[in-house]
């Protein structure tokens, strides 16, 4: 499942120049607090989640999830948005009890409002030290993964899982470097991660 990144957030509440002008000026990420100027803009976390249900999600999507959870898959997602955005959009299409885990950026909403995210790897103390220069800075996509494929070892007893990855941004190479022989990746044609491969 594709979710949202925070531009589709930032356009679609015509903050986009704000946010552009706040990213050269202070050299900022989405991550660093973009709740804060959206609450100050007047924006409500409601009008976040009202944007984040109206990104476009094929319904062949939603079928193949249904489908594959039904098959006795073992769905997860590795984003590095943020909790609530995903949360938001599964919780719209009845999906999220489809997933068995969901690894993220955290998120909360505090008591004035405002979204707070924190991210994945915090950047505010050092690099996650991925040399590759695809990974954003919030989170190496290719650590996750091998912290999941560590843990789903260890509850299986070892057994072997093979895993399907499915990508599109740039931060999805890494994690796709990191697959092993009988494992699958499934880049979106025509993105950032097809180029890449």
């Amino acid at each position: 499942m594709v979710a949202p990144r925070d531009n589709w957030v930032v356009d679609g509440l015509g903050a986009t120049h704000e946010f552009d002008r706040l990213h050269a000026v202070e050299h900022r990420h989405h991550h660093d607090g973009g709740g804060g100027e959206l609450h100050a803009r007047g924006r409500t976390i409601r009008d976040v989640a009202d944007v984040l249900c109206a990104a476009p999600l094929d319904p062949r999507i939603v079928a193949a999830i249904r489908a594959c959870h039904a098959l006795g898959c073992d769905l997860r997602i590795l984003s590095d948005a943020n909790r609530f955005f995903i949360d938001a959009v599964l919780d719209h299409h009845g999906l999220r009890g489809y997933f068995s885990e969901v690894t993220t950026s955290l998120s909360r909403v505090d008591a004035d409002g405002r979204l707070r995210i924190a991210p994945y790897h915090d950047f505010h103390a050092g690099t996650h030290g991925c040399c590759l220069g695809t990974c954003p800075r919030n989170m190496c996509k290719g650590q996750a993964l091998d912290r999941i494929r560590a843990s789903t070892a260890a509850a299986t007893g070892g057994k072997k899982q093979r895993l399907i990855y499915l990508g599109d941004g740039r931060g999805d190479y890494c994690p796709s470097l990191r697959l092993e022989r009988e494992d699958l990746m499934m880049p979106r044609k025509g993105f950032p991660v097809w180029n890449l491969i």
